[in-house]
């Protein structure tokens, strides 16, 4: 399978007319004014420049606003700067995100012109009354009508969604992965509601309406969300924010954060709570307790199994009174491990 290159084009609000009350795209996606067709060149140029390996996949995808909201020959520029890499061999593909309400045949119609592949929809939740208590400014049944005419008309189909929405449980939100789950979208990602300058939510906040979801239980709840899509075929592409100046840490001056699940790692944290997940499956499996044990995973794995900060390590230790020491083996293939008991309890007792 060839390696795939994304080339980011960010159009931060341009084209969305709604204001969510979790939103606010200008501090999100870092820019403040709408990109040009030069621009799109020009970033499409470095990217080309700084990318190695020449046997790739590259894909220009617009991030950060509603493309298909922005004005049609504003749209239709965006892309034709685009289409020029394409009709050169230098880029293989094209992708946009955009609102359900702002999909139709017409504006689909233009983007299968310019060999647009993916179109991402930002659905946030499927339970409209949450969607209204968000101010989203639109329902279920935009995004339900939206993604069948997207994959009706070849596209391929990916979904967005947040847990930790005002008035959302995790219930709600397992219930929004069940829905979409149902639409067969080929791709997801899922975002942890954080808490940003300048919007509704802030002031919610603020005022003791609304309280995020604790790190701990983001972390959780996506790790079983990705277990879902997974065990669904939906490949999960990101899962929180990407770190960005404005996006960072709430006690850093210049972050547009306010509180909630913030984490510069998070999709590293979900993906360590998963390595722990099948260390635990298969202790439980030995047919004794175990005092020590090694592990020998493959060199890309090992941060991975031993934790942020050696958080794994210690929940092991803490929780199961297991003594863990992990060795980097080049026979193992990345994402397999092998788990080696080294001394069973009874034998730490006999010592």
């Amino acid at each position: 399978m060839k390696k795939k290159y994304i080339i980011p084009v960010f159009v931060p609000h341009w084209g969305c007319k709604n204001e969510c009350t979790f939103c606010n795209q200008r501090n999100i996606s870092g820019k403040q004014k709408p990109v040009t067709p030069e621009e799109v060149t020009d970033t499409v140029e470095y990217y080309l420049k700084s990318f190695k390996e020449e046997n790739t996949d590259k894909e220009i995808a617009f991030f950060g606003g509603s493309f298909t909201g922005i004005e049609t020959d504003s749209q239709e520029a965006l892309l034709k700067a685009a289409y020029k890499f394409i009709e050169e061999g230098k880029v293989q593909s094209i992708r946009v995100s955009t609102r359900p309400d702002y999909i139709n045949k017409d504006i689909l119609k233009l983007l299968k012109k310019y060999k647009v592949k993916t179109i991402e929809l930002g659905v946030q939740s499927t339970n409209n009354y949450i969607l209204k208590k968000c101010k989203r400014g639109h329902t279920y049944e935009d995004v339900k009508k939206a993604s069948k005419l997207i994959k009706r008309m070849g596209f391929v189909l990916g979904h967005q969604m947040m847990v930790g929405l005002p008035e959302s449980t995790k219930l709600d939100d397992l219930n929004t992965a069940k829905t979409l789950a149902k639409l067969r979208p080929k791709i997801m990602r899922i975002y942890p509601v954080l808490v940003i300058k300048d919007t509704e939510l802030e002031k919610q906040y603020e005022s003791g309406e609304y309280e995020p979801i604790s790190l701990i239980q983001a972390v959780e709840e996506c790790k079983e969300l990705y277990y879902f899509f997974t065990k669904k075929r939906i490949n999960v592409i990101r899962i929180g924010l990407q770190s960005t100046d404005n996006i960072s840490a709430p006690e850093n001056e210049a972050s547009d954060v306010v509180a909630g699940p913030y984490h510069e790692a998070f999709r590293q944290l979900v993906n360590d709570e998963m390595w722990y997940d099948l260390i635990v499956e298969k202790i439980k499996k030995i047919n004794s307790k175990v005092k020590e044990i090694e592990i020998h995973a493959n060199k890309e794995d090992i941060n991975s199994i031993v934790g942020h900060k050696k958080e794994n390590i210690d929940k092991l230790k803490k929780l199961y009174d297991v003594d863990t020491k992990v060795v980097q083996s080049d026979k193992i293939k990345k994402g397999k491990f092998e788990l080696h008991i080294i001394k069973k309890y009874l034998d730490f007792l006999e010592e």
